[in-house]
């Protein structure tokens, strides 16, 4: 592996398709791109397909500091039957004897919107008592999962769909589960229903603006050209306030030592609470991540060599 390898440092925003996991793609990855770490910013079920942020180098050291963004996806309910695992891949549970109308989807829509609990389903990588949910649904062991409360900013029926189904854009919290929702709504309309089709088109700041396919990664590495497919470690912190290291405290910056905030403060006119996660630049270059601790302000992760 050459240099430029080594130093990779970013995001690899993935447009994963369906019937792959995301540990597989982060595996994938990585031997495209040997000897550089790799780890995932967020899961998408195997079936789902869209924006799944990889984390590359050390970047991974960044992931305290995403901010929990809203997601947005497209998917499509189907009312013909429900499943054991609330979506396509899964055993037939009931099947419907009469279909909601486009009507009284969209009254039903209307209870979805704002702060909800939701019970994960048991076809999940959640853990109960050290295990997998998912590996005791396959040992036959059904467990009471407990309900949380997840936001649904925005639920819309885009059109209705062949064989009982419907097109349905939304906007959620972290921790919401679309194939949930779906199967919720089935039960709000006396009807039931699985999750047929899902596409995530955002993550946070990614979205599938910047998406790269997985053929398209494989023909950049292959012509030595990856790196093109990196997002800056900024990308992902442009929430953190950000401090220049000044000339005359770079040496003491550089060896890990504790930088004097009301300099610091007076020099980049910033002012933050004790506490505060800070982007801390070096010659215009993002170096470190620092915290503010009382008059001092620490060092917490290194991305570049100190």
């Amino acid at each position: 592996m050459n240099g430029s390898q080594k130093s990779l440092c970013g995001f690899i925003n993935v447009l994963k398709p369906p019937g792959i996991t995301s540990a597989q793609v982060v595996s994938w990855v990585k031997r495209l791109i040997s000897d550089v770490k790799v780890g995932h910013a967020g899961t998408l079920d195997p079936e789902a397909s869209g924006v799944l942020p990889l984390m590359i180098g050390k970047a991974a050291r960044l992931f305290d500091y995403l901010q929990e963004k809203e997601k947005s996806y497209i998917a499509e309910i189907a009312f013909d039957c429900s499943t054991d695992t609330q979506d396509a891949c899964g055993n037939v549970v009931e099947s419907a004897r009469q279909y909601p109308s486009e009507a009284d989807l969209q009254a039903a829509m209307q209870g979805f919107l704002g702060e909800i609990w939701q019970k994960p389903p048991m076809f999940s990588a959640l853990k109960q008592d050290g295990k997998r949910l998912y590996e005791l649904a396959r040992a036959g062991i059904r467990v009471d999962t407990q309900a949380r409360k997840v936001i649904i900013h925005r639920l819309s029926l885009l059109r209705m769909t062949r064989r009982q189904g419907a097109l349905l854009y939304i906007t959620c919290s972290k921790g919401a589960y679309i194939r949930t929702l779906c199967h919720d709504l089935g039960q709000a309309l006396g009807c039931p229903a699985h999750m047929r089709f899902l596409l995530r088109n955002q993550s946070g700041v990614f979205t599938l603006k910047t998406a790269q396919t997985m053929e398209q990664l494989k023909e950049m590495s292959n012509q030595g050209r990856i790196g093109d497919a990196l997002l800056p470690p900024e990308t992902a912190l442009s929430h953190l306030p950000s401090i220049d290291i000044p000339l005359e405290l770079e040496n003491v910056f550089r060896n890990g030592g504790r930088l004097p905030w009301a300099a610091l403060s007076k020099t980049n006119g910033l002012e933050v609470q004790d506490g505060t996660f800070i982007r801390l630049q070096r010659r215009g270059s993002l170096s470190a991540i620092g915290v503010r601790q009382g008059e001092e302000l620490r060092t917490r992760t290194w991305l570049d060599e100190p």
